[in-house]
């Protein structure tokens, strides 16, 4: 058999092989998502987002707030809850974990989806890892009419 000289290989450096195994990971994530695999892409805000509400701007109806719960206003950042009948507060939808928004109400608890932080009507945290509780924002209603203050 005929002796064969080794294919020379390129200079493997610690900086190509981190870098190829990077970009194989990435096309590889790439590929999962065009295979049809979902992934939770949290909404987020910075923090001059989460004042995009701006005061007078009109929530909603106060009958969109059930009594003992709460309701998201995505587009203004904003829960609104009533704890009881005609006692409402606001907060920012922003969880202070690490910015993504609240996204669902189950009867007195406000969640977070990103890392299952949940808050009580009143803002506070009744499960983390969040450690402080939402930030309040003032609404009025007038009217029905529930308009952040």
């Amino acid at each position: 058999m005929p002796q064969h000289d080794p294919i020379p290989s390129p200079d493997l450096s610690r900086r190509r092989v981190v870098g190829v195994v990077g970009g194989a990971a990435a096309l590889g994530g790439a590929g999962m998502l065009a295979a049809g695999c979902s992934t939770v892409t949290p909404t987020t805000r910075s923090n001059s987002d989460a004042a995009a509400g701006v005061a007078g701007t009109e929530l909603g109806a106060a009958t969109d707030v059930p009594v003992g719960s709460a309701a998201i206003f995505d587009e203004q950042g904003v829960v609104v809850t009533q704890a009881t009948a005609g006692e409402f507060a606001a907060f920012s939808a922003v969880c202070p974990h690490q910015g993504c928004n609240v996204a669902s109400v189950e009867g007195g608890s406000i969640i977070c989806p990103c890392h299952n932080s949940v808050f009580a009507l009143d803002g506070t945290v009744t499960t983390g890892p969040a450690q402080t509780g939402l930030a309040p924002r003032a609404v009025t209603v007038e009217g029905g009419r529930i308009t952040l203050a």
